[in-house]
């Protein structure tokens, strides 16, 4: 029987490079890709800040991307996904922070450039594989009684990235793999030391960009008023890209009573209204730009968890699917900083049912 082969999206990182390893590993043909999406020409300082980040001057990483093709003895690709990638995901952020939302670019990427442009453009360029495969961790599972495929957590949940990927396509899933899924990390490091990789012990990567975001916003100084509750205003701002939701520290406040944080920002008034830690909880949210792992929601009414951001710990709620597609959630217990434009993502037990843009 002739070796399937497998794409593998190559960061630099530990991760894709042990995933490369266990893929060859277990018989297949394995094929490394890396998308560029470094664009020289944005505004960003040149000092360094970027280092262990997404969005990053891919130098170093496509030498140690080199080193670790060459050590498994694998072909190699890149594909340029610059054009694709401004436009898909660096401007939706920056129209993001400049009508007061707080966008999550990962989860754009992950579904549109890394598992859309990256495979698609390869396969233009006359690669021929079978699968196609990342550093995730998550898990894909097929459905037997439904034959639908399912996106499920990480079993190691400290590393669970099920989050980013909630806006994947059935076609997408079907033809997936992420060898990651089942295990902890510290047995992925070992398996590329065991391999004789240098990035056996490298820092993971922790943002999609680690410089500032005004770098990549550029945006002009717009002046508003800062206000309270009840719309006194109390202070000025440049910007109101410069706050999300939940934002203590910085503010420029004194002489209240208990400590102020930013509970609201109008885009429309170009004001950031402050209130006190207990504005910041709701019971509810809307979201809209819904994405259905199956391609539909489960019902027209259910009981779910809810992730509102990644590091959130999944809180339960009943979702309302409303005529125009977005979905209502109400939570049984109130929670703090729900944050338009993150991702509300929605689970059954360890399944991940899809999610939308917090509105």
């Amino acid at each position: 029987m002739e070796k399937e082969t497998v794409l593998v999206g190559l960061s630099g990182g530990v991760d894709s490079a042990a995933t490369a390893v266990i893929l060859k590993e277990q018989g297949y043909h394995v094929i490394g890709a890396t998308m560029l999406i470094w664009d020289p020409s944005l505004p960003v300082p040149k000092n360094g800040h970027q280092k262990n980040a997404c969005l990053a001057p891919e130098k170093e990483d496509l030498s140690e991307i080199e080193a670790i093709v060459k050590k498994l003895q694998i072909d190699f690709l890149t594909v340029d996904c610059r054009e694709e990638y401004r436009h898909t995901v660096l401007d939706n952020f920056r129209l993001e922070y400049s009508c007061g939302r707080t966008p999550n670019p990962c989860v754009l990427c992950n579904s549109l450039i890394k598992f859309g442009v990256l495979p698609s453009a390869a396969a233009k360029q006359g690669v021929k594989f079978d699968k196609f495969a990342t550093g995730h961790y998550a898990r894909v599972e097929k459905d037997e009684k439904t034959g639908k495929y399912l996106l499920k957590k990480a079993l190691d949940l400290s590393r669970d990235q099920s989050y980013f990927l909630h806006r994947l396509k059935q076609e997408q899933l079907a033809h997936v793999l992420f060898p990651l899924g089942d295990k902890h990390k510290p047995e992925i490091r070992e398996k590329a030391r065991e391999a004789g990789l240098v990035v056996a012990d490298k820092e993971d990567s922790m943002d999609f960009y680690c410089g500032d975001y005004n770098d990549l916003l550029n945006f002009p100084n717009k002046p508003g008023d800062m206000v309270t509750l009840d719309g006194k205003v109390i202070g000025k701002h440049d910007g109101i890209w410069n706050y999300t939701i939940g934002k203590r520290k910085g503010l420029g406040l004194s002489g209240f009573a208990e400590p102020m944080y930013v509970v609201k920002i109008d885009a429309d008034k170009n004001q950031v209204i402050i209130g006190p830690k207990s504005a910041l909880y709701s019971n509810t949210l809307r979201a809209d730009h819904v994405s259905w792992i199956a391609g539909e929601p489960p019902a027209e009414k259910f009981d779910c968890e809810i992730k509102i951001r990644n590091l959130h710990l999944p809180a339960k709620a009943q979702v309302q699917v409303n005529p125009d597609g977005s979905f209502t959630a109400t939570f049984e217990a109130p929670q703090m900083s729900i944050t338009a434009g993150q991702s509300a993502v929605l689970y059954q037990e360890d399944v991940v049912l899809g999610g939308g843009i917090i509105l």
